[in-house]
């Protein structure tokens, strides 16, 4: 189960009303540095800009691919082990405006998992150790440790 914080809203949807929720300048830096790491090929340099400038909290020799896109707005929600792959275009989303509400969630993802290509996690969720998520899955639950998960909606195997 997602472990989620949510605020509810009442009258125009929270999308609306975004900057409430995050200040316009980090929305802002944090979009720029985000969309220049995308197409960064320097997998060091890149892990060394999402963990001192987004502080997120990465573990060494994590390497994110091409195109990969964490939360815009809270990426110091995201938690990565150590020797993980993060597969191509893949997104990790730490929040969520719903037409009534706005939920936040952290992420973590164990050591030594494999996210493949096309992944979106949403957030809230807790990914195990030595863990393999398979290419254009939608992470909407928590995966144990040693499983294989897969597909949308998840299917996971121990």
């Amino acid at each position: 189960m997602r472990n989620l914080k949510q605020q509810q809203v009442h009258g125009s949807n929270p999308l609306w009303h975004m900057y409430r929720y995050v200040k316009g300048f980090k929305m802002f830096k944090q979009t720029i540095i985000i969309e220049l790491c995308r197409y960064l090929p320097d997998v060091k340099l890149k892990h060394w800009a999402y963990r001192k400038l987004l502080k997120m909290d990465i573990g060494t020799h994590t390497a994110f691919a091409f195109k990969v896109v964490p939360d815009l707005m809270y990426p110091e929600y995201i938690t990565i082990g150590v020797n993980c792959v993060i597969g191509y275009n893949t997104t990790i989303l730490t929040h969520e405006f719903l037409v009534d509400a706005f939920t936040t969630g952290l992420v973590k993802i164990g050591d030594n998992t494999l996210i493949g290509a096309n992944v979106t996690i949403l957030p809230g969720v807790t990914i195990g150790n030595h863990v393999k998520i398979g290419a254009g899955a939608v992470v909407s639950k928590d995966i144990p440790d040693n499983a294989l998960a897969y597909g949308n909606p998840i299917q996971i195997k121990k």
